[in-house]
């Protein structure tokens, strides 16, 4: 992924997963700046629009770091606006990993769209990324977040003790992994 290259759209049966851009600030706000769906992201809620403008940044500036990645905005089909975000970021070449991370508000979950988007966006990463390994940390009370990614394949691998800290306090944090070779949409060469 370089400046110069083209954003990788990608598209499942009902969605669009798109470059996240300035006119989305405004919904990365009403995400990020939520509490209750924040609880879980590992940072502090945004406080305001040029907060949100400024995450909108960083994302984009991923494509160009020493370690990159990519965040997608989540859209279905033929409607504006987003559901979420989801990224693959700091990508060691050298080891062929990375991390994976997402969110969706509220009003979009429990309806797969999260499922679909991991699937689209892991079978992209071990396809065209060339990775052997995707990462996850969660909040050890994310449930429905463990139970997605252990339902896709994820491996738990331990507690993380004290790893984080937003909200004035340390966290713990699961840290789970998915092999290309348990990943059956890699594996059909």
């Amino acid at each position: 992924m370089s400046e110069t290259a083209a954003f990788p759209v990608i598209q499942t049966e009902r969605l669009v997963l798109r470059e996240i851009v300035e006119r989305d600030a405004e919904q990365i706000l009403a995400m990020h700046g939520d509490p209750e769906l924040m609880r879980w992201f590992g940072t502090d809620p945004l406080k305001d629009l040029a907060a949100a403008r400024a995450l909108v940044k960083r994302f984009a500036s991923w494509r160009l770091d020493e370690n990159p990645g990519a965040r997608w905005g989540i859209q279905v089909r033929e409607q504006p606006g987003l559901l979420g975000t989801c990224g693959l970021f700091r990508w060691d070449r050298n080891w062929r990993k990375c991390m994976i991370g997402y969110e969706l508000a509220t009003h979009a979950q429990k309806q797969g769209f999260m499922r679909e988007t991991l699937t689209a966006v892991m079978t992209w990463g071990f396809a065209q990324m060339a990775l052997n390994r995707i990462e996850a940390m969660v909040h050890p009370d994310n449930l429905g977040s463990l139970k997605l990614l252990r339902q896709l394949g994820f491996v738990d691998e331990g507690c993380l003790r004290q790893v984080g800290y937003w909200g004035g306090r340390y966290h713990d944090m699961l840290q789970l992994s998915l092999l290309r070779s348990e990943w059956p949409a890699a594996n059909t060469d």
